[in-house]
């Protein structure tokens, strides 16, 4: 088996920093591929909110105070190492751009901060003589990675047989600045290089710049590989997206099943299996029971765990929620934090019905544990989901999904049958309140049909989305771009 030098370049890892399933994916794939036999180094910025004192970092002599000046200005960084029981991570060490109390912001300098973790990536592997045959680049904030290794740094034969793989998590967050910013880049003479009617109109875009330029595109779903490439979700790329789609492919993200499986959930006081759900019935009375509302073994409980933006679907939940909760008998618990409007309506919710509703503002990793496993159906009513990771920790925890089918959603919930006892989950269309209630009445219904419920359940539970199916997809696309280099430019686009 062939073995690969791999630089997982990301803004975001769990444990130490996250956001979304960025930080989970970057974790999983990373501890895969080490696994694996590859040697892979993950390089992220050592924001000041991770917490120190879980990690032994340890210099690395060959890159301390290294400066690098951006736009006129100079900024120094360090890296540090951790050992953390599988790939080494690589933190870069920058307290002026990085010493903030979020990952990102809204301030002048956001730009800055993600041009130096891409150069700062490069750089070090410069300093420390190793040559990465595979840059794996992850979404806008290292996307100019693979136009400075092609300008920049150019010259250095260290890099001459590396290749750059850029993976799209969300094609919406698109890292867009000011044209003022160039001299910022560091690009000088090769300016011309970046996409010239967005210069022409005022912006650089860092993911659409990647796009040009990167070896090879993944995303992280074959569904919406397609959906980018439409009006309809490429989100102002489709056209370029459409340019080099022989060189996109869509992988699904996989589950980390050893932090995900009612089995072994360390979270969880009662384990369970598809053979035994005992202790699943156990857990959805402890999570009642923890947030205030009356347990019956008769009524469903629906969970969600959301960012709460529009993309997640929250406001078809304001059409749909209310009506339901005053007709039918359940219960409904909900966890995370996003919209000010959305938070406010999922408070006003619990306050209306008090012995029904639940809303916990925020996230915390226990609870959301639970959720799963407490929860008889999970919401997942997306606008758009590049692959989500929610629903298929869903169907590990026999806990039913519910789903529009867009994305990842459309890959991995297979809408019931029934007659045939065929199937995963509920799967709606429409992006429109009459749909998602069609389907939340759907779900409530076949809950008291307790054979085909269990029937539904056991299905859930047989599935696979193991970073070793996954994990696999990837190494396909390393071998690739190994044997044959895309020759990308701004002619093609």
């Amino acid at each position: 088996m062939t073995s690969f030098k791999i630089c997982f370049a990301s803004s975001e890892l769990a444990p130490f920093a996250k956001t979304g399933g960025l930080a989970d994916i970057s974790a999983a794939l990373g501890r895969y591929l080490h696994d694996a036999g590859h040697e892979v180094r993950v390089f992220l910025p050592l924001y000041s909110s991770i917490d120190h004192s879980t990690l032994e970092l340890r210099p690395v002599d060959a890159v301390r105070d290294v400066p690098l000046t951006l736009g006129g200005r100079e900024f120094r960084f360090s890296i540090y190492r951790a050992e953390i029981g599988g790939p080494a991570v690589h933190f870069v060490h920058c307290p002026a751009l990085y010493n903030r109390p979020g990952l990102y912001t809204t301030g002048g300098d956001e730009h800055l901060r993600f041009i130096l973790l891409s150069r700062a990536i490069i750089e070090s592997c410069q300093r420390m003589a190793w040559a990465p045959q595979i840059f794996h680049c992850n979404d806008w904030h290292t996307a100019l990675i693979p136009l400075y290794l092609r300008t920049i740094y150019g010259w250095d034969r260290l890099f001459a047989d590396s290749r750059t793989l850029l993976t799209v998590h969300n094609v919406g967050y698109q890292g867009i600045f000011a044209a003022s910013i160039l001299s910022d880049t560091g690009l000088g003479d090769s300016a011309h290089l970046l996409h010239q009617d967005d210069l022409a109109a005022g912006r650089i875009n860092f993911l659409k710049t990647g796009l040009l330029y990167a070896d090879a595109l993944t995303t992280v779903s074959p569904t919406h590989a397609e959906e980018i490439q439409t009006d309809a979700y490429g989100m102002g790329l489709q056209d370029i997206l459409r340019a080099r789609s022989s060189s996109l492919a869509g992988i699904l993200n996989g589950v980390d099943y050893a932090e995900w499986d009612p089995r072994t959930d360390r979270h969880l006081r009662y384990h369970y299996s598809p053979g035994n759900l005992a202790g699943k019935e156990k857990n959805k009375q402890v999570l009642l029971q923890s947030l205030g509302l009356p347990y019956d073994r008769q009524t469903p409980v629906v969970g969600l765990i959301s960012r709460l933006m529009l993309q997640k679907g929250i406001d078809l939940l304001v059409q749909v929620l209310p009506e339901l909760l005053g007709q039918r008998d359940l219960r409904f618990v909900a966890l995370g934090s996003g919209e000010p409007d959305y938070e406010g309506f999922l408070g006003a919710l619990q306050r209306r019905y008090p012995r029904q509703a639940c809303f916990y503002r925020g996230f915390h990793t226990p609870l959301a544990h639970l959720i799963e496993a407490g929860s008889d159906l999970f919401l997942m009513p997306s606008l758009y989901e590049p692959c989500g990771l929610n629903q298929m920790y869903s169907l590990r925890y026999g806990t039913v999904p519910i789903v529009r089918r867009t994305g990842g959603l459309a890959d991995t919930v297979e809408m019931f049958e029934p007659r045939t006892g065929t199937g995963t989950g509920i799967v709606f269309e429409d992006y429109d309140a009459a749909a998602l209630r069609w389907a939340l009445n759907v779900a409530l219904d076949l809950f008291n049909d307790r054979r085909r419920w269990r029937r539904l359940q056991r299905n859930g539970m047989a599935q696979d989305f193991s970073w070793q199916r996954q994990g696999a997809r990837y190494l396909e696309v390393y071998r690739k771009l190994c044997g044959v280099r895309a020759e990308v430019g701004m002619a093609e686009v």
